[in-house]
Formats: structure tokens, sequence, C-alpha cells
């Protein structure tokens, strides 16, 4: 898969898993224009992804794509800390 495809894949695949799994009660969903991909890379026929939202709810998603078994694996994270550790 081309690699610009494959963003546009991980853009739709979140939208889709963030608003079926919001809250009714948020009543916030997304849209392509608050995902955004912050690292991603081809590798032979695979694809790998790290994306966020706008949204300020610490999700951070991962998504794999599987060139020889044309399937697209999605692992979402929260952030749950991020801090300095002096070396040296």
């Amino acid at each position: 898969m081309k690699n610009n495809d494959f963003e546009k894949l991980c853009i739709k695949t979140i939208v889709d898993y963030y608003n079926s799994r919001v809250e009714i009660t948020d009543g916030i969903k997304i849209s392509e224009e608050n995902v955004y991909i912050v690292w991603s890379c081809k590798t032979l026929q695979n694809n790998k992804a790290m994306v966020s939202t706008t949204i300020s709810d610490g999700m951070y998603y991962e998504l794999t794509y599987n060139g020889d078994k044309k399937e697209l694996y999605l692992d979402a994270y929260k952030k749950w800390e991020n801090k300095a550790i002096k070396i040296g």
C-alpha cells in the first residue's frame, strides 16, 4: 500500500474507532481534521503509524498494515505520564 493511502486509511480508522466508542453524554464526535499522523514508515510491503487526535483524552494509536495478509492492526493506548529522567 502506498504511504499516502495508508495514512488516509489510518485517519479514517481512528475517526470511526473514536466515534463508535465516545460516550453519548460527551456529545463529541471527531472528523478527519481532528486526527493527525505523528510518525509513519513503510518497510517492504508493511506500514506503521503513530496517530493522535486534537481531543485531550490522552489516547494514542498505533496502526500496522500487514501487506502479506492485507490486514490492518489497531492498538489504542492511554498516556499516563510524561516525565524527564536524568541520566548521569
